[in-house]
């Protein structure tokens, strides 16, 4: 068989496409795809800022205190499930007033039951939040990271869990900053899921214990003391709690520069 006879024969039947022949997405439209859950975040949590906010405020939980807790009686596991998608939903989109939800949540369901819901609901919020960055910007960051820059990315990475129950512990840090911060500097994703689910224990069990005092706060016509996690008593073995998850990389950085000596 001649070579025109084999070209003949398979002129009429339809190529079958290769690896490279297979249209790949330009860079330009790879990093939009990328960062289209980040910037859908973003854009969720600029209206929870302008349309949620009076929402999640201690006049609006006192002015309808009534209602939430006839809410609550009328279907116990109803009603904290739906506290805790909503939770999700407010962290994943960086919502104003995690604090009074919190609270909210301690007056509701009491120390026992709101200190783990929240906790597990925040942890899923923020590592939505987490994973959107990372894929979006984060991945891009390290790329185009050089210098000191990336000589900080690699010591947080040799000291990730350190890293991540110091801010976590540390009331002083912003929630957002410390949901993002972690996702740009190359910190795992399982390591920020567990850290930050023992992290937030401590700051959880404060604010839902203020919550469950509310009762009495309402009926005194007063307001409650948010600032109390900065209160001595709580702040300084917060303040200890880092210091002894920040050891292990104070260890390292010792042994280090021992060992450079």
């Amino acid at each position: 068989m001649t070579d025109a006879t084999v070209h003949a024969a398979g002129a009429g039947r339809p190529r079958n496409p290769t690896v490279a022949e297979t249209p790949q997405p330009s860079g330009r439209a790879a990093g939009l795809r990328r960062a289209a859950p980040l910037a859908a975040l973003l854009i969720g949590a600029l209206a929870a800022a302008v349309f949620a906010s009076d929402y999640l405020s201690f006049e609006a939980l006192a002015a309808n205190r009534e209602a939430l807790l006839a809410w609550r009686d009328s279907n116990y596991l109803a009603a904290i499930s739906v506290y805790a998608l909503v939770y999700v939903v407010m962290v994943a989109f960086s919502a104003p007033g995690a604090v009074w939800m919190t609270i909210a949540g301690g007056f509701l369901f009491g120390v026992a039951a709101a200190t783990p819901t929240v906790v597990i609901a925040a942890t899923v919020g923020a590592t939505a939040i987490f994973l959107a960055a990372k894929h979006g910007l984060g991945d891009m960051l390290r790329e185009k990271a050089s210098g000191w820059l990336r000589r900080f990315e690699d010591g947080v990475r040799e000291n990730d869990v350190s890293f991540m129950l110091v801010m976590r512990l540390v009331p002083a840090v912003p929630f957002f900053i410390a949901n993002v911060i972690p996702a740009f500097l190359g910190v795992r994703t399982g390591t920020y899921v567990w850290t930050t689910l023992v992290g937030i224990i401590p700051g959880a069990a404060v604010y839902a214990s203020v919550g469950a005092g509310l009762g009495e706060v309402f009926e005194a016509g007063e307001t409650p003391d948010i600032g109390v996690i900065f209160e001595p008593h709580v702040f300084l073995p917060l303040l200890g709690l880092a210091a002894l998850a920040a050891l292990p990389a104070a260890y390292k950085l010792i042994k280090k520069q021992r060992a450079d000596g």
